[in-house]
C-alpha cells in the first residue's frame, strides 16, 4: 500500500506562522478534506506538498514511485494546444519510456548480443503500458472530458479558446487522466455545472489513490470523504467522518470553547480593573506588576472564524400579490442559437425556484429576462402586483464605488434601523476586523461579489432573482444566508450549481437540460436522483444541440425525415459498433506481435524480427486510422442523436 506521510511541516511569512509543525498521513484509500477559514493556509499547505512552494521545514516520506498530482484554484492558462492533447499530457509521463521502446525496437535487428535482454524490456515496457491504460488512452480522455462537459466537437478546438472556467475544466481532465497515487485538488467544483460536479463525485468514488481536496460545497464534500483536517492557526486536527459530522463534533467543541472564552474574559476584565484600580499605589505595586505579567502570558482563546456563529436577517419587505412573476411564450435566440421557444412558467409569493443545469443553458439569461435588463426576446414577462425586485448578478461588482470604504458602501444603503448590524452583516460575508475600511478599489473579484450581494439583500425587496449567490462564500457564510433566506418573507428566484444550497433552500427546480425546460416540484431527492441517471459515465448523451433548438427541430420533422434520421442513427450504430470490435481485435493483434518479437526462436534472425516488428507498426497505424474514424463517426452520431426521438 502506498503512503504519504508529513511530520514537522512549517512555514512562516514574515512573523505569522501559516503552517506550524504540521503532521499527517494519507494512504492509497484516503478520502479526506481540508477545511479552514479563507487566508488560514490551504492553497499553501497543497502547494506546498506539490513542491511549489518552499517550506521553512518538513520531512516528508513517499512510498518509492508514488506520484502526487495538484489542482490549484485558477490561473491555469492554455494556448496552441488542442482541448485533446491537453489532456493527453496526463499521459506524459510514459514519455520516457516511450523513447526507450523505439530504441529497443530499432535495435532489435543488430546482432551484437544483446538481443535477449532487449526483447525482455521491450516485453516489460509492454507490460507496464499495458497495465496502465495506456493504449486505451484514447477512449478513458473522451470520457473524461464527456463527464466534465465538453462535447466531442471540442476535442479538437484551441485549448486557449476557451473561457477561464473551461480552461480550468482542461486542467482538472489532464490531473484525472494523469491517474496519480495522490491527488490534490483545491477547489475542484468552482467551475463545474450541477451535472459535471455528479459526474465528479461518482469519478473520485471510484479513483484508485488517496484523496484530498478543498470544497466549499458540503454535499459534494459528504458524498466524497470520510475525514477531515482542520488548519486553525496554523495548527491542523482531524476529525473522523464526513464533513457534516465534522461539523456536529466541531459545534460541541465550539460551545466548550465559547464558554472558556467567555470565562477568560470575564477573569480578563476583573484583572484589569484590579491593575487600573490599583497602578498608583505603592502598596499594591507587586500585585499589580504579577497581575500585569499574567496578563502578557495569557493565551486568548480563539473561535475559529470559519465556524463563527453569525446572524443575518433580510429587512422586512412588503407583501406582493399572489402571482409574482408571469411568463408566457417566452422566446430568446441568439443567431441560429434557440435558447427558449414557447416558454411559460408561472411564479408565486413565497416560492424558492431554483434554476439549474449544464453551463451555457441559458440560466443566467433567464434571470436577466426575469429582471428586466434583457428586454430582446418574444413574449411576455409580467411582474405581479406590488412587486418590487432586487437583482444580483455575476457583474453585479460594477455597481459599487471605488472610492467608497466597505462600510460605506453598506452604510448608504441601509436603513436606519439596520446600522447597528451592518458589521455583523458584513461578518457573515467574510468581511472582519479591519477589512471593513478598505476601499472598494483594492478588493478582489471575489470581494466585490460578496459585498455586491450583501448591498442587494439589504434593499427591502419582496422578490429576489440571485444568479450564483453562493459562489463567493465559504461553508459557514452558505449556512447564514442559508438561514436567512429561508426566514425571508418575499419570494425568491436563484441560479445555483450548489447541491447543498438548492436542497435546502428550494421549493420547485428549474432544470435547463438538453430536452428541454424541465420542473421538479420541490422533491430535490427524486432530481438528484434523475440527474445521476443522465450522467451515468457510460452512457453519456449528446450535449451539442441547446434545448430550444432541438424541440423546435423534433416540432418541424416530418414522419418521413424522421424515418430517414432514424436509419440513419442506426447505419452509424452498426459503423460504429465494427470500428470498435476492429479496434478490439488491432489491439490483441498488437498485443500478439510484441510477444512474437521477444521469443527466443527469433532472437538472432533479424529478418524475421524486422518483419515482426514492421507488422506491428502496420496494425499500430490501422488501429489509429480507425480510432480517428471512429471519433468521426461519433461527433456525426451527435447530429441525429435526439432528432427522432
Amino acid at each position: 500500500m502506498k503512503n504519504l506521510q508529513v511530520s514537522g511541516l512549517s512555514l512562516s511569512f514574515g512573523e505569522r506562522k501559516i503552517l506550524d509543525d504540521i503532521s499527517f498521513s494519507l494512504c492509497e484509500t484516503s478520502r479526506a478534506a481540508l477545511a479552514g477559514a479563507n487566508g488560514s493556509g490551504k492553497s499553501t499547505l497543497f502547494k506546498t506538498l506539490a513542491g511549489l512552494q518552499e517550506p521553512d521545514g518538513m520531512n516528508l516520506f513517499l512510498t518509492k514511485d508514488a506520484r502526487i498530482a495538484y489542482l490549484p484554484q485558477s490561473d491555469i492558462v492554455f494556448d496552441d494546444e488542442t482541448v485533446y492533447e491537453a489532456a493527453e499530457k496526463g499521459y506524459d509521463r510514459f514519455k520516457p519510456l516511450l523513447s526507450e521502446l523505439a530504441g529497443l525496437e530499432d535495435g532489435l535487428g543488430l546482432d551484437d548480443g544483446r538481443q535477449i535482454k532487449r526483447a525482455e524490456r521491450i516485453g516489460a515496457i509492454h507490460d507496464i503500458l499495458s497495465s496502465s491504460g495506456y493504449y486505451d488512452r484514447k477512449s478513458r480522455i473522451g470520457t473524461i472530458l464527456l463527464g466534465l462537459g465538453f462535447h466531442t466537437s471540442d476535442f479538437t478546438r484551441k485549448a486557449g479558446t476557451f473561457s477561464g472556467g473551461w480552461q480550468m475544466r482542461i486542467a482538472l481532465a489532464r490531473i484525472l487522466i494523469e491517474n496519480p497515487d495522490f491527488l490534490f485538488l483545491d477547489e475542484p467544483t468552482n467551475y463545474l455545472d450541477i451535472e459535471a460536479m455528479t459526474w465528479l463525485e461518482g469519478y473520485l468514488s471510484s479513483f484508485e489513490g488517496g484523496l484530498m481536496l478543498v470544497s466549499h460545497d458540503q454535499d459534494f464534500l459528504d458524498n466524497t470523504v470520510d475525514e477531515v483536517y482542520e488548519l486553525f492557526n496554523g495548527k491542523l486536527k482531524r476529525y473522523a467522518g464526513n464533513y457534516t459530522r465534522y461539523l456536529e463534533i466541531r459545534q460541541q467543541e465550539i460551545e466548550t470553547l465559547e464558554k472558556a472564552y467567555r470565562k477568560q474574559q470575564e477573569e480578563i476584565a476583573r484583572t484589569e480593573q484590579f491593575i487600573e484600580k490599583f497602578r498608583y499605589k505603592a502598596t499594591k505595586a507587586k500585585q499589580v506588576q504579577s497581575r500585569i505579567k499574567m496578563l502578557e502570558k495569557t493565551e486568548i482563546i480563539e473561535i475559529p472564524a470559519h465556524l463563527k456563529k453569525i446572524y443575518f436577517s433580510f429587512p422586512d419587505c412588503a407583501r406582493s400579490g399572489n402571482d409574482v412573476l408571469i411568463v408566457e411564450n417566452l422566446g430568446k435566440s441568439y443567431g441560429d442559437n434557440v435558447v427558449y421557444s414557447g416558454f411559460s412558467f408561472t411564479v408565486n409569493r413565497g416560492e424558492r425556484l431554483a434554476i439549474t443545469g449544464r453551463n451555457g443553458a441559458g440560466k443566467s439569461t433567464l434571470l436577466r429576462i426575469l429582471a428586466g435588463v434583457d428586454p430582446d426576446h418574444t413574449g411576455t414577462v409580467r411582474p405581479g402586483a406590488n412587486v418590487k425586485t432586487g437583482y444580483f448578478a455575476q457583474d453585479a461588482e460594477n455597481t459599487l464605488d471605488p472610492e467608497n470604504t466597505v462600510l460605506g458602501e453598506i452604510e448608504s444603503v441601509a436603513d436606519t434601523a439596520d446600522i447597528p448590524k451592518v458589521r455583523n452583516m458584513l461578518g457573515a460575508f467574510l468581511f472582519q476586523d479591519d477589512d471593513v475600511f478598505k476601499t472598494v478599489k483594492v478588493l478582489s473579484g471575489g470581494e466585490k461579489s460578496r459585498l455586491s450581494l450583501l448591498k442587494i439583500l439589504m434593499h427591502p425587496a419582496n422578490l429576489l432573482l440571485l444568479d450564483e449567490p453562493t459562489n463567493h462564500l465559504d461553508i459557514n457564510s452558505k449556512e447564514v444566508l442559508l438561514k436567512a433566506m429561508k426566514e425571508y418573507g418575499g419570494t425568491t428566484v436563484f441560479v445555483s450549481h450548489d447541491k447543498h444550497f438548492i436542497s435546502n433552500l428550494a421549493t420547485r427546480i428549474l432544470y435547463l437540460g438538453d430536452e428541454g425546460p424541465e420542473f421538479f416540484e420541490g422533491d430535490w431527492e427524486y432530481f438528484n436522483y434523475k440527474l445521476k441517471q443522465k450522467e451515468d459515465e457510460f452512457q453519456i448523451v449528446s450535449r451539442t444541440a441547446t434545448a430550444g433548438s432541438a424541440v423546435k427541430e423534433r416540432a418541424q420533422l416530418t414522419h418521413d425525415e424522421t424515418k430517414a434520421i432514424r436509419n440513419k442513427r442506426k447505419a452509424l450504430e452498426r459503423e460504429i459498433a465494427a470500428l470498435e470490435q476492429d479496434i478490439a481485435k488491432l489491439d490483441g493483434d498488437i498485443l500478439l506481435l510484441a510477444e512474437q518479437s521477444m521469443k527466443s526462436e527469433n532472437y538472432c534472425d533479424a529478418e524475421k524480427i524486422t518483419a515482426i516488428l514492421a507488422e506491428k507498426d502496420a496494425r499500430e497505424k490501422e488501429k489509429e486510422e480507425k480510432e480517428n474514424l471512429w471519433l468521426e463517426k461519433t461527433m456525426m452520431m451527435e447530429e441525429y442523436d435526439g432528432k427522432d426521438r
